[in-house]
């Protein structure tokens, strides 16, 4: 009775768990992290499943090397906490434990329930905390898609497919379990994450999936702020961050993110600056280099900033000024929408607040410029802008030529200084007897 409720409210026939043998799928038990397995065999040594779980699973059998290893279990989070010397409860829409060991992180969730409408819920339907625990068959359902439905059993190597997410493996598409209007109500950001997924994976999105995306884009205006965020970074540092907001513009949705974003792509040379942006990103990630994210937010954002700031000028405001006011005003839309982080946003500033100095290559401004905690970042900044057409090349030729040179060819680099020079102040001369100590 309970089954044939399940399936009547997510829209789904009756179908049973494949099961597939190691033979048949070759994920091997060594392919899993040694804490994630660890984590399952504590679990199972007190008599609760344990499963390995979604993207983990998903990713190592598209041959692609996982970021983290999430367990499902039986075992409700105050029971997992106390197995483990260095575990949290987090988590207020659904409390999940981080079992940490060595220097990797478990995530542990308790198998959900299905949703029979006492979920607490937004006015628009958006789940806000639901803390009901189910079985594994009920916690099948209450994933997003089918490929992230996949359990791995540590200790039989068998794969668990419920809704089919093998098949959809093989056919490269990306297909939601159940209703995708409800399912894209009840979390929004499953839309950004259909977004992401298709562009990291190579994954078509099918067809009933897709089609609700841009009705209900307007959605993503009641998620909170943090919660954006933290999907729009991930999006961004996927590896493939280019398609990822070629496919967001498609499906609608760049708005809902970043409002000044098709006003960039829109401008010649916004559109080659932010392209060369993301293709960098792309290619440092996927070279296993490090990336900054406010780097990448500071180049989505520079043209208009730079917009901001000729416009500034042009009313009358100084230079400096009127870049400081411009940061401020693209800075506090941008934030309301995506909560980006004052760390961030600090870093930001400095980058895009020292490419005027740029400019400046007479006398010790060079020097000191090059002495800055922010130079390489901001350095690496006007190569991009020089890439991109919007400053002469051979500004960034100097630069590049400067901060590798010895001091002896740095002086014989430094331009004349044809600035206005400033006044020295005169000493005025002490008139006879001023300033003497008063007599006794």
């Amino acid at each position: 009775m309970i089954k044939r409720f399940i399936q009547r409210v997510f829209g789904l026939r009756q179908a049973g768990p494949v099961r597939m043998p190691k033979g048949k799928h070759g994920l091997a038990r060594d392919a899993i992290s040694p804490a994630a397995l660890r984590v399952c065999e504590a679990l199972a040594e007190r008599g609760y499943a344990a499963h390995v779980v979604g993207g983990a699973v998903r990713d190592l059998l598209l041959g692609i090397k996982p970021k983290d290893f999430d367990v499902a279990t039986d075992a409700r989070p105050e029971q997992v906490k106390p197995l483990f010397r260095r575990a949290l409860l987090i988590g207020r829409r659904f409390r999940l434990v981080h079992v940490m060991i060595g220097g990797e992180t478990v995530e542990v969730s308790t198998f959900r329930a299905a949703d029979t409408g006492e979920a607490e819920k937004s006015e628009h339907g958006r789940v806000l905390r639901d803390n009901v625990f189910g079985t594994i068959e009920e916690d099948a359902l209450r994933r997003d898609f089918t490929v992230n439905a996949l359990y791995y059993d540590p200790a039989s190597e068998d794969v668990i497919d419920y809704h089919g997410g093998l098949a959809d493996l093989r056919k490269r598409r990306l297909r939601m379990i159940g209703d995708p209007e409800a399912r894209f109500r009840e979390d929004p950001v499953r839309m950004l994450r259909a977004v992401r997924l298709g562009a990291k994976l190579g994954l078509t999105l099918d067809s009933d999936t897709r089609a609700p995306i841009k009705r209900l884009a307007p959605l993503l205006e009641h998620v909170p702020p943090p919660r954006l965020f933290e999907e729009m970074l991930k999006l961004l540092l996927s590896g493939h961050a280019s398609a990822c907001l070629r496919q967001l513009r498609e499906e609608g949705l760049s708005k809902g993110l970043l409002p000044l974003l098709d006003v960039i792509l829109e401008q010649p040379l916004g559109e080659r600056f932010v392209t060369l942006a993301l293709a960098q990103t792309d290619d440092r990630i996927q070279t296993g280099r490090p990336v900054s994210p406010a780097f990448l937010f500071a180049a989505l954002l520079w043209h208009e900033v730079l917009s901001a700031w000729r416009a500034r000028e042009l009313r009358g405001e100084r230079s400096l000024q009127a870049l400081e006011s411009a940061m401020d005003e693209v800075l506090e839309v941008q934030c309301a929408k995506l909560a980006i982080t004052r760390r961030l946003t600090a870093t930001m500033r400095e980058v895009w607040g020292m490419q005027p100095r740029f400019e400046q290559r007479s006398g010790q401004r060079p020097q000191h410029l090059v002495e800055s905690p922010r130079f390489r970042m901001a350095y690496d900044f006007l190569a991009l802008r020089a890439a991109s057409g919007e400053v002469p090349a051979d500004l960034e030729v100097w630069w590049r030529t400067f901060q590798s040179a010895d001091p002896d060819t740095r002086r014989a680099m430094l331009l004349p200084d044809t600035g206005p020079k400033k006044r020295r102040r005169r000493r005025r001369k002490k008139a006879p007897g001023e300033g003497a100590a008063p007599a006794a």
